[in-house]
């Protein structure tokens, strides 16, 4: 439930020597935001992908790993959905479509986000801001996207690209073993901690973040 805000500190840092496009997530399966956003795409390109994005991420070097000139995985997660975190989808929806979409964000998933630190609170507003802007019917298409997504551990073994798996060491949402799973079927992958950061290194810590970024685009390149 971000748009192209979650990712300034990164705009602001790469865009003046690079083409920086950001993608919206509207349909409801991975599989079609992904076909979407092939069809806007260079013919080859460095991917990154956040939580949710990483996700997309991942579709879409199921669909095109071809067009990969590498694929950077942020706090995210390879496996299908569980159960339990299926199960509590159905009510959350149900909140969103009652207008109580603000409620959804404070109460059930905001406070898994970030880490304690002086800019909390900012980062945690901004969230908000932009989940409010996207409204209750993008938060039922990608909380069903997310409920049916399948398993890409496969997809990432197969990938040969340069690729990068990086977290915030207090992700709560996606954890350390998520990670460390990723880069192990990564071949030849950076697996890179950002402390003083929870789900959202890119705003938390933008400066150790964009650091990493700036080493793994450099193989990109190359």
């Amino acid at each position: 439930m971000c748009d192209a805000r979650l990712f300034g500190p990164q705009i602001a840092a790469f865009s003046a020597e690079r083409a920086v496009q950001c993608a919206p997530m509207r349909a409801r399966s991975t599989f079609e935001i992904a076909e979407e956003i092939l069809i806007h795409a260079p013919p080859r390109f460095a991917l990154l992908g956040l939580s949710m994005g990483g996700i997309v991420a991942m579709e879409i070097a199921a669909q095109a790993p071809e067009c990969l000139a590498g694929l950077a995985l942020l706090d995210t997660n390879p496996r299908a959905e569980i159960d339990t975190v299926k199960a509590a989808r159905a009510p959350q929806i149900e909140g969103a479509r009652a207008g109580k979409l603000a409620s959804v964000m404070r109460d059930e998933m905001k406070p898994r986000y970030l880490a304690d630190g002086p800019g909390k609170q900012s980062i945690l507003d901004l969230c908000m801001e932009m989940a409010l802007k996207l409204g209750p019917d993008v938060f039922e298409s990608q909380s069903i996207a997310l409920r049916d997504r399948p398993d890409r551990q496969e997809t990432l073994r197969g990938l040969e690209c340069p690729s990068l798996v990086l977290m915030g060491r207090e992700d709560s949402l996606c954890p350390l073993d998520r990670h460390e799973l990723m880069a192990s079927l990564l071949r030849g992958s950076t697996l890179e901690i950002i402390d003083g950061a929870g789900h959202l290194p890119v705003l938390e810590q933008p400066d150790a973040t964009n650091a990493a970024l700036a080493r793994w685009l450099e193989k990109c390149d190359g």
